[in-house]
């Protein structure tokens, strides 16, 4: 089972790489936004604890995450493997998805971290928030997400880095260069 990481802050284009990469190798996607944002939609009371947090700003807690995570893996046994989009924001949560997947017999292969600076950023999801006007997408709320990226999320690249799964692509520039310096990195495996 091959089990990649795609990393990255707010609008480095996760998500556009990711359908990409799914088309390619008949991988599952998992993104914690889209997990989150149906159970918004759905109005479930995950869902509404969901919605306050997000509204704020703020990451969702891991316990609420991983539970999450851990039963949409659940719903798909057959799966050759699993991109996880938004996940892990924390060593805590990289250390629960490491013992989930290992109780499962399965690993990380690697980390796939999309490198993009903030104007950039800002630049991406003020575009895309004219066009899809996703509540987490205003200004107020979209600085503190990059800011979390920034001040906590960052720090999960080390601890992948340390098990040697790192790998960094510039996320910047024309979307098939990106997704073809993606399939170096998933070739290897």
């Amino acid at each position: 089972m091959l089990n990649f990481v795609l990393f990255g802050p707010p609008g480095a284009g996760k998500g556009t790489q990711s359908q990409k990469l799914i088309d390619r190798y008949q991988l599952i996607h998992i993104s914690t936004g889209d997990l989150f944002r149906a159970h918004i939609s759905n109005q479930t009371s995950l869902g509404k604890q969901v919605s306050a947090l997000i509204a704020d700003g703020q990451l969702v807690p891991d316990e609420i995450t991983i539970a999450m995570l851990e039963e949409e893996v659940e719903k798909n046994p057959e799966a050759k493997g699993f991109i996880f989009d938004g996940f892990p924001r924390t060593v805590a949560q990289a250390a629960a998805l490491d013992a989930f997947l290992k109780g499962k017999g399965t690993s990380i292969a690697a980390v796939i971290a999309l490198d993009v600076d903030q104007d950039e950023l800002t630049k991406r999801i003020a575009e895309r928030h004219k066009q899809t006007n996703r509540v987490d997408d205003q200004a107020d709320k979209l600085q503190k997400r990059i800011d979390e990226y920034f001040t906590k999320t960052i720090h999960v690249l080390p601890y992948y880095e340390d098990q040697n799964k790192l790998n960094k692509v510039n996320g910047i520039g024309n979307i098939d260069t990106i997704f073809a310096e993606l399939c170096q990195v998933v070739d290897k495996f």
